[in-house]
């Protein structure tokens, strides 16, 4: 269910790339494990702790977990929609810029988490490419979270 596969037609900034089959976009969120990178965010860059402060950030919390499922959903909708990423993702990038006031830096930091819990949870995948193509891809769904800054 989360192979690789070269995905025709898919361009991420105008680059044909492998990516990470999400055939089961539904149970992206589910992915347990993963959710590893919601606590690396919080404990290699303390300063995100700020938008948070309500919040159990011990590893494992339930908070934790849910913050985690909530970008892994935002993150199966924009692969879904990865030919309008920025209609897939307007509502989130409006709570983030206007109600979360969210610093557009943290978006960078979340991605490089992400990054790093892919390639630890999929380490005969992560490819050089496949690295370039999630990179390109994270960047992109960045971009279009703090278009509401400009």
């Amino acid at each position: 269910c989360f192979g690789l596969e070269e995905q025709k037609g898919v361009f991420i900034q105008g680059h044909r790339a492998p990516f990470l089959s999400v055939s089961c976009s539904v149970q992206f969120p589910l992915l347990k494990p993963f959710l590893i990178f919601s606590s690396r965010l919080f404990s290699s860059y303390p300063q995100t702790k700020t938008y948070f402060p309500h919040f159990d950030l011990s590893q494992g919390s339930a908070q934790l977990h849910g913050h985690g499922s909530k970008v892994l959903g935002a993150i199966g909708e924009a692969v879904k929609n990865i030919d309008n990423i920025t209609g897939a993702l307007a509502t989130l990038s409006e709570l983030h810029a206007y109600i979360l006031r969210v610093d557009p830096v943290n978006f960078k930091l979340l991605s490089h988490c992400i990054l790093c819990s892919v390639a630890a949870h999929f380490p005969n995948d992560f490819t050089p490419e496949v690295h370039a193509a999630w990179d390109k891809f994270l960047s992109q769904i960045s971009s279009v979270l703090t278009a509401k800054y400009r």
